[in-house]
């Protein structure tokens, strides 16, 4: 084993000659199974359902050096210790299975020493952090192992014997051995902070490692993590690098003055990988394809004409450098309204205001927009000149008693007139204005007007007009229509007026 480990360092050390290995220990948990496939009757339900994994360590040494001038590619070989093995254990329900064994447990363990030879690759996080991800094959070498057996038995359902049986696991040929060694493939990944190493593992191996009495294959498995630590740094010969830019001489093509990686090692103010010596704008960053300077913006919306389909409009970067579209032409752009194919206001969020009672006017604009009517009406249907006479009519023979709201009998006829023609339209309204003349206290002929309003009013309410259809309003002397210093005047002011509107 030692002369093993002495080759492989060996060959990690003349690996590269301008590179040197360094070395880490690494160790952890882990949990190890055997993965095994056999022909017996009933392995999957009464056996393999009580085969549990093994815990357990491993603990070694991890070397590193970079592939060629790579800083992500690395070659890690190590050599660690693993514990591997798997347990049984099964109690036996005598009163459900027809058995003298109340319980039966297996140990079996084995420990290897296993050199993985992987290829790394580290993808920098920060400057002093990476991410790891490593793989490829290992070689293990078996070490020791040890097989334990146990067992209670009821002994004519009256005594119970225990025996513990242990022995040590044998390499070889024969049956109940284990073999020399074991190869397969492994992987690791996880981070590397500084010095410091924390990573999840994975491996499988793909020799069949042990022979039992019956025909089978047994592969291991093992799942873990490990934190481990570099013990120094790696130590490299540097190449030649005059102007100190991290160009080598070799390969720069301005070995005397800092440059740039991008330009070969040759200058480049304004960092856009186009040397100073053939930029056309060597101070404004730009595209090689346009010898350094920014491509052009003939139509300044930031959007260069390259990816521009309308390079002569200044427009918007969705829709590649074109305004945005008003398909219904109302001014308002098509993310904005919620009618794009339909011009409206902007108020109405560029939707056509509604036309309920399609009357051609909008609803906005109809003081009817329930109830079709002319234009001019402002949306609502113009009332009959017959019904408005008749109504003025009714009004002209409506009567009280002198200084009194009380109705007299001859204005019952009028009225039910009123009654009769708003039932007959229901979309009317009516307004009762009260009405007196100049003679007596001004107070006086207000409240008696109102009074008057309210009597022709609840009259229309008891013969079952709707209260919400209508309005009184008493003026007292406030709208004469006729002069008061004639007794005629004065009679043509003391009135009410009917008027009718819709709903």
């Amino acid at each position: 084993m030692k002369k093993l480990f002495t080759l492989l360092m060996l060959t990690a050390i003349f690996y590269d000659a301008r590179a040197q290995m360094r070395l880490g220990i690494l160790g952890g948990p882990h949990s190890s199974s055997i993965i095994e496939k056999n022909n017996i009757p009933g392995w999957e339900t009464n056996v393999d359902p009580y085969i549990t994994k093994r815990s357990g360590l491993n603990v070694g040494i991890i070397g590193e050096m970079p592939i060629g001038q790579s800083k992500k590619l690395y070659f890690q070989p190590g050599i660690f210790y693993m514990t591997k093995g798997r347990k049984y254990q099964r109690l036996f329900d005598t009163t459900l299975v027809h058995t003298d064994t109340l319980f039966h447990n297996n140990q079996f363990y084995t420990n290897y020493i296993d050199i993985p030879l992987n290829l790394a690759l580290k993808l920098p996080l920060s400057k002093k952090s990476s991410f790891l991800l490593s793989a490829g094959p290992f070689l293990s070498f078996f070490y020791n192992g040890k097989s334990t057996d146990e067992s209670r038995v009821s002994i004519n359902d009256t005594a119970i014997r225990y025996s513990k049986f242990e022995s040590d696991v044998q390499v070889g040929k024969h049956t109940n051995n284990a073999t020399t060694f074991d190869a397969g493939v492994n992987a690791r990944a996880g981070f590397e902070l500084g010095k410091v190493m924390l990573t999840a593992f994975f491996s499988q191996g793909l020799i069949n490692f042990f022979k039992p009495e019956y025909d089978a294959t047994m592969n291991h498995r093992v799942i873990g993590a490990s934190v481990g630590f570099w013990l120094g740094k790696r130590t490299e010969i540097k190449p030649s690098d005059r102007d100190k830019d991290g160009v080598e001489d070799k390969l720069d093509a301005c070995p005397d003055i800092p440059g740039d990686v991008r330009t070969n090692g040759c200058p480049d103010q304004d960092g856009d990988g186009v040397a100073d010596a053939v930029d056309k704008c060597p101070t404004e960053a730009g595209w090689p394809r346009y010898k350094g300077c920014p491509p052009p913006d003939t139509d300044g919306d930031g959007i260069n004409d390259e990816e521009d389909q309308c390079p002569e409009t200044p427009g918007n970067e969705k829709y590649h450098g074109c305004p945005v579209p008003d398909t219904d032409g109302d001014g308002i752009n098509d993310v904005s309204d919620f009618c794009p194919d339909q011009p409206g206001p902007v108020d109405n969020n560029g939707c056509p205001i509604p036309d309920s009672d399609g009357d051609g006017v909008n609803d906005k604009e109809d003081k009817c927009p329930h109830v079709a009517g002319a234009k001019e009406n402002n949306g609502c249907p113009v009332i009959k000149e017959e019904i408005v006479e008749k109504v003025n009519y009714a009004a002209r023979n409506i009567f009280f008693g002198n200084g009194s709201d009380k109705l007299t009998p001859a204005s019952f006829k009028a009225l039910n007139e009123v009654v009769t023609i708003l039932k007959e339209n229901r979309e009317l309204r009516l307004s009762v204005e009260g009405h007196s003349d100049n003679v007596g206290n001004p107070d006086f002929n207000m409240t008696l007007s109102q009074k008057r309003a309210d009597a022709v009013k609840n009259y229309l309410v008891q013969h079952g007009i709707d209260a919400n259809r209508l309005n009184a309003k008493g003026f007292g002397q406030e709208k004469p229509v006729a002069d008061n210093s004639t007794p005629q005047g004065r009679a043509a002011n003391r009135r009410v007026e009917l008027k009718l509107s819709q709903l």
